[in-house]
C-alpha cells in the first residue's frame, strides 16, 4: 500500500467508528467502496478486491461495535436480551450469506439492498419514534426471526446489518430510538464474526490475495481501519445521546437515503464523486 492507501484507510476507520456510536451501524457502506478503489488501485482483480473489501471491513466491525456498545452500555442504554437473541441468530445467517457471496456476483444484491434501505430510509423519516422510556414488550421469538434473512442479505454485502437493524427495532418492536441504536450496535458486533468467519474459510488458499492476509481478510487494511475506528466510536456515543430521538432518527434516515442511492449506483450513474 502507499501512503495514499493508509491515509484513506485511516480515515475511513474514522467515519466507520462514528458511524457506529451515532447510528448503530457497522460502517460497512463506507468502508467497503473506499476498500474496494484501494485495492483495485494496488492491482488486485475487481473480484477479488469486492470480496477482500467486505471480509476485512465486517472483521474491522468487530473491535469497532463493541466498543461503541461499551460506550452505550455505560450509559445504560443497551438491552442485551435481544442484542444476544439477535446476534446468535444472526451468526447463522452472516456466515451463510458471506459463504454464498464467494460465489456468485454481489452486484445484483447491492442495487436490491440500495432499494431496500431506500425504503427503510423513508420510513423512518416520516415515522415518530418514541423518545426515552421504558422498555418494550420481550418477543424472543419474532427477534430471533427477523434476525436470520437481515443478516444473510448482510453478510453477503459485507455490512452488519445495523441499516435494518434500528428501523426493525423502532418499527416492528417498538424500542425507544436510543435503546435500537445501542442495542443494534452490540448486535452488530456478533454478527460481524458470522459474515467475517464466511469469508474466511472460504478464502483460504484463494491465489492473488496480497501478505499478510487471513482467508480474504487484508491484515494491513484492518490495522488501518481498527487503529481509528476504535477511539471515534465513544465519540459517535457521545453525539448519540446529547440529540433527541427525532434529531437521532432523522440522521439515521439521511444516511440511510444516501447509502441506498449509492448502493443502486445513482451517483456513478449521475458521474457525481460521492
Amino acid at each position: 500500500m502507499t501512503e495514499v492507501h493508509i491515509i484513506a484507510l485511516l480515515c475511513t476507520g474514522l467515519v466507520q467508528g462514528l458511524s457506529s456510536g451515532v447510528l448503530g451501524t457497522g460502517g460497512g457502506w463506507i468502508t467497503t467502496p473506499v476498500q474496494y478503489w484501494v485495492y483495485q488501485d494496488m492491482g488486485i482483480a475487481p473480484d477479488l478486491a469486492i470480496r477482500m473489501a467486505f471480509a476485512t471491513g465486517l472483521l474491522a466491525m468487530l473491535p469497532a461495535g463493541a466498543a461503541s456498545a461499551w460506550g452505550h452500555h455505560r450509559r445504560s442504554a443497551v438491552w442485551w436480551k435481544p442484542a444476544l437473541v439477535m446476534g446468535i441468530c444472526g451468526l447463522a445467517g452472516s456466515f451463510s450469506g458471506a459463504t454464498l457471496a464467494t460465489h456468485v456476483s454481489a452486484t445484483p444484491l447491492k442495487v436490491v439492498f440500495g432499494v431496500a434501505v431506500l425504503a427503510v430510509g423513508f420510513m423512518m423519516l416520516v415515522s415518530t419514534p418514541s423518545p426515552r422510556g421504558p422498555r418494550p414488550r420481550e418477543n424472543a421469538p419474532l427477534w430471533a426471526a427477523c434476525a436470520f434473512p437481515i443478516t444473510f442479505l448482510a453478510g453477503m454485502i459485507g455490512v452488519g446489518g445495523g441499516l435494518f437493524m434500528v428501523p426493525v427495532m423502532v418499527l416492528l418492536f417498538h424500542f425507544p430510538m436510543h435503546m435500537a441504536v445501542a442495542t443494534s450496535v452490540a448486535t452488530v458486533a456478533a454478527i460481524s464474526i458470522g459474515g467475517m468467519l464466511g469469508y474466511v474459510v472460504n478464502g483460504m488458499g484463494v491465489a492473488g490475495i496480497p501478505s499478510p492476509s487471513v482467508g480474504y481478510v487484508y491484515v494491513w487494511g484492518w490495522l488501518c481501519l481498527v487503529g481509528t475506528g476504535v477511539l471515534m466510536t465513544q465519540v459517535g456515543v457521545s453525539i448519540a445521546h446529547r440529540l433527541p430521538a427525532r434529531t437521532l432518527a432523522w440522521v439515521f434516515s439521511a444516511a440511510a437515503l444516501y447509502i441506498g442511492l449509492r448502493m443502486i449506483g445513482l451517483f456513478e450513474w449521475l458521474d457525481w464523486p460521492l
